[in-house]
């Protein structure tokens, strides 16, 4: 099992020193955990996609510590890449843009574009400037499964994998980073997350497009089949009349089913969808482990962060 240290100032240093001589360390953002690995040294990066049993098609996010700096990771910016910065770095907003040169194929996974974010995670921050470089970091889980939002979760489904695992307790938001590229000066979503789609249209001062059916994922969490339990979900819409079974679990929006079942877990009982999300994978991971073999997810509103939440639940649904 991986050592796991709570963050604090030395542990820190101790994280970084880990990935300057090419280690990996699983850390809290305010998403959810990362895997990182110096994001210019590709052996490094290498072991980030053994650990978690990535296909290497699949590119990564490099985490830098500001704006100044993530700004060397891209070859060129547009003035709306600029607006964006400005206005939610740092923050749960990964941008995708030309690459520099300096940027290993490994991290691109071949594509001439890289994803790059600022995390608003103290830890983080702090972990990124004592490393010196840009950390490349996916969620710190199995490939396709569950993301991680407590250190447990990075134990329970990597072990021994990463070199160390900083605890900075739960993270605040639950979902990973909203995914923004651009076309003709229009921002394009790529995936939702963490930062609502209506803030970045009132921003950019235009309706964002959305991405079309690429054959490889222009950016991570893009497949059809991800962020998904070990035991089948099913998605249904709330009042529902599923019978209730002591074999199924249920996960409700805000209000609890009626019924005897193997577990349940309610997002958010006053119906706020950015507490909904910060559960939402606390949620699965109990129902995951509650001896069920199916869980009943209701739908949420598809707006503001109900709709990263859908699209997770959709993924973990898909077959």
């Amino acid at each position: 099992m991986a050592k796991t240290l709570k963050a604090g100032r030395q542990s820190i240093q101790k994280a970084a020193a880990v990935i300057k001589r090419g280690g990996v360390v699983a850390f809290p953002t305010e998403t959810v955990y990362g895997l990182g690995a110096d994001g210019l040294n590709p052996e490094a990066c290498a072991r980030i996609f053994e650990i978690k049993g990535r296909p290497r098609f699949d590119p990564l996010i490099l985490h830098e510590c500001s704006p100044a700096r993530a700004r060397r990771l891209f070859s060129r910016i547009p003035a709306a890449a600029e607006k964006l910065m400005a206005k939610f770095w740092p923050g749960p907003l990964t941008l995708v843009l030309p690459k520099a040169r300096a940027v290993p194929d490994i991290v691109t996974a071949g594509l001439k574009t890289v994803a790059v974010r600022v995390p608003a995670n103290r830890h983080a921050l702090a972990l990124i400037k004592a490393a010196g470089r840009p950390v490349a970091a996916p969620s710190a889980n199995r490939f396709g499964r569950l993301s991680p939002t407590t250190a447990a979760h990075v134990r329970k489904q990597l072990g021994a994998g990463p070199d160390l695992i900083l605890d900075g307790g739960r993270t605040a938001i639950g979902v990973e980073s909203t995914i923004i590229t651009f076309s003709g000066g229009r921002p394009v979503l790529l995936r939702p997350g963490g930062l609502p789609l209506e803030e970045i249209e009132r921003a950019a001062g235009v309706p964002a497009g959305r991405a079309a059916r690429a054959k490889a994922p222009l950016a991570p969490g893009c497949l059809k089949k991800h962020y998904a339990p070990r035991v089948r979900l099913e998605i249904v819409e709330p009042g529902a009349p599923v019978r209730p079974s002591a074999r199924a679990a249920y996960l409700a929006f805000s209000r609890r089913p009626r019924g005897a079942w193997a577990a349940v877990k309610v997002l958010s009982r006053s119906g706020d969808l950015r507490e909904a999300a910060a559960n939402l994978f606390r949620a699965l991971h109990l129902l995951e482990n509650s001896g069920a073999g199916l869980i009943y997810a209701e739908r949420v509103p598809p707006h503001g962060l109900g709709r990263a939440i859908m699209d997770r639940l959709k993924r973990a649904s898909a077959r």
